[in-house]
């Protein structure tokens, strides 16, 4: 496998899943109305993915390579929880604050999505695609979310077009691309922690934000969008094993 087929592999997979959240992010945004009087099934089904996927793929993963990974989890659900009061502090508006943190652990994920491509593809194309795919299928409703988080705290809908685009889309290939030439001077256990950390983000925005708000205005039925996105999580894992 030379290096050339590698970063076009890498290439390939980070502008999809750009391509793919953007088409998110306009469909949220030309069908408005739809997408309020479907919100709370979007919240439940990315809700069941966020949960699901850390807890039974990134988590074990980042333990496998660092036996103190337990710890960066908590650090960045602590980080998120402190992040949050401290916005809710500046802004005096719950609404921004919410957007704003949600944001916040959605561009990181996007960022780390980005990575992952790297780190997949540098030890086999195989295992680049299979975890690719997996990937860019949840780009769509997570430029869907990422959207309506930005809507929900306030922001003009071209702004939240645009902050849409930047924190969930292009974050994704620059995570690939400044990744790719730096991931090979990494440690695994360096890799486990910083896993970790990433685990603890995502659980603190799918149990502390996602479900309470879809709760709150709950609809009929929400909660088989919730298992659907528990269901998607379990067959990528699936696909990954």
């Amino acid at each position: 496998m030379t290096e050339s087929t590698t970063f076009f592999w890498i290439t390939l997979f980070g502008i999809s899943a750009m391509i793919v959240n953007s088409i998110g992010i306009w469909i949220i945004h030309k069908n408005r109305e739809w997408a309020q009087n479907n919100k709370e099934y979007f919240m439940c089904f990315a809700a069941g993915m966020l949960i699901t996927s850390p807890l039974i793929m990134a988590f074990p993963e980042a333990i496998a390579k660092n036996s103190q990974a337990g710890l960066t989890a908590l650090a960045g659900f602590a980080f998120m929880f402190f992040s949050n009061r401290f916005i809710q502090y500046k802004t005096k508006q719950d609404e921004l604050a919410f957007g704003i943190t949600a944001i916040q652990g959605i561009g990181m994920h996007s960022f780390i999505d980005g990575i992952i491509y790297s780190v997949t593809f540098s030890v086999s194309i195989q295992i680049g695609i299979l975890a690719g795919i997996g990937l860019v299928i949840h780009e769509f409703a997570e430029g869907v979310i990422t959207y309506s988080f930005l809507i929900k705290s306030g922001i003009n809908q071209k702004k939240a077009i645009l902050y849409a685009f930047l924190v969930a889309a292009l974050t994704t290939p620059i995570g690939a691309f400044v990744a790719y030439p730096f991931i090979q001077f990494l440690s695994p256990s360096i890799l486990g922690l910083a896993l970790g950390f990433v685990v603890g983000i995502l659980i603190y925005v799918s149990a502390s934000h996602l479900l309470p708000e879809a709760r709150e205005n709950e609809k009929k039925h929400s909660y088989l969008a919730l298992l659907s996105g528990m269901a998607l999580a379990l067959v990528i894992f699936l696909i990954h094993h």
